[in-house]
């Protein structure tokens, strides 16, 4: 039997929820992964990025949200290095969230000195080698940073699917 069909409104309802967000993978000259410390989550660390607003493209808010956070302006083109599904389940957060991941590029040592952070947002910034990193971080957020960086070098686009964030 053929469903009926549904005003956009009410169909919409029947849809599953996700958030979605993009960011910039930066990294420097040297090719050390730029990372930033949100004031809300001091035990981890994030690229330049954020919530997508309505109306607004990945590459939008990739954008505007690493300008908001770093001061910087980023001026490249599109290039998108993964995506990254992560499911929620529970009452914390009742919808996945849906990310896009683009190349920043290389900052040059004047954009490094440049940077002014956002001090509602974040504490602090950081350029360490992959290896670095590693000991930073929980096995499976660097798992996300290699894989981003994996893509950067070799320009194969990657996929995430993650459970809940640690």
């Amino acid at each position: 039997m053929p469903q009926a069909w549904l005003p956009p409104a009410e169909y919409i309802e029947t849809l599953p929820r996700a958030t979605a967000y993009a960011c910039l993978y930066f990294t420097d000259v040297l090719g050390r992964p730029f990372q930033l410390r949100p004031v809300h989550a001091s035990e981890s660390w994030h690229w330049p990025g954020g919530s997508m607003d309505p109306g607004e493209t990945p590459w939008e808010t990739a954008l505007r949200e690493c300008h908001e956070e770093t001061g910087l302006v980023h001026h490249g083109e599109p290039r998108l290095l993964g995506a990254c599904f992560t499911t929620h389940r529970g009452e914390d957060w009742p919808a996945n969230d849906i990310g896009f991941i683009f190349d920043g590029g290389a900052l040059t040592d004047a954009e490094i000195a440049s940077i002014v952070l956002d001090p509602e947002e974040h504490t602090d910034y950081q350029l360490r080698t992959l290896a670095e990193w590693q000991r930073e971080m929980s096995p499976r957020a660097f798992e996300r940073l290699a894989a981003i960086d994996r893509a950067r070098r070799t320009g194969v686009t990657v996929y995430l699917d993650a459970p809940d964030e640690d």
